[in-house]
């Protein structure tokens, strides 16, 4: 297994301090770096029967997963659900999990792959790693990327383990609900204001201050509104 330089001091860290959502941040980082042929890469967790971004390199991971928690449909998902590696070698005539791939090659995603997570005999997400260019992933890619999905395995085992029987999972999971909260929200707000992921971000910190309510708050504010308006329209997937 290809492995990080810092994948162990990585997980000895999480140890010390239970920091799983800087650990996840810079375990997507790496893996990005090292496998070959990845551009961006975004960590699912199991949420309620679907998923939720934890951690990402960047929006065009962000986006390629919120597009498949809004249909429930897409190669993360499959992995997560059904415990095996589900390769995409090209979203343009890809066929399952309609209209999943049709909108990932709107967003510049090619080609894809993504490695489940199981902690303790369960189904605990997925890692997903995302090119702009068709049928790039290799054996060697794969290899790579499953090193990286045991070290996420890793930490979240690591982190439950921490916790213990008190609060403290409860703490850690919430930390990375609020991250993904506001990484859903700058990926809508790109795309209704059509404007850069930072510009999204300003916006939202500038609705904050101004409301004088916390971040991840006004973020959760963008995303029930676009929910709601989902559920407003019956005929829209």
């Amino acid at each position: 297994m290809q492995q990080g330089p810092d994948a162990r001091e990585l997980l000895a860290s999480l140890a010390s301090s239970g920091d799983l959502g800087s650990f996840l941040g810079d375990l997507v980082e790496l893996t990005a770096r090292q496998v070959p042929h990845a551009e961006a890469c975004g960590l699912t967790l199991t949420r309620s029967a679907t998923g939720v971004t934890v951690a990402s390199t960047g929006p065009l991971a962000d986006r390629a997963d919120e597009e498949q928690y809004q249909v429930d449909a897409g190669p993360c998902l499959e992995s997560m659900r059904t415990g095996t590696v589900v390769r995409v070698e090209d979203m343009r005539t890809e066929r399952r999990w309609a209209p999943y791939p049709e909108r990932a090659a709107e967003l510049g995603v090619r080609s894809s792959l993504s490695l489940p997570l199981d902690v303790e005999g369960r189904s605990a997400g997925a890692l997903n790693l995302y090119a702009t260019a068709p049928g790039v992933f290799t054996a060697e890619d794969e290899a790579v990327a499953a090193g990286w999905a045991e070290q996420a395995t890793g930490a979240l085992a690591v982190a439950l383990r921490v916790a213990g029987s008190d609060d403290r999972a409860k703490r850690l999971l919430g930390g990375l609900d609020t991250r993904a909260a506001i990484g859903q929200a700058v990926g809508l707000l790109m795309a209704q204001e059509r404007c850069t992921a930072a510009a999204a971000f300003d916006l939202l910190r500038i609705a904050s201050q101004r409301r004088n309510v916390k971040l991840h708050e006004v973020a959760a504010g963008v995303v029930t509104a676009f929910e709601e308006g989902l559920a407003d329209r019956p005929g829209r997937w």
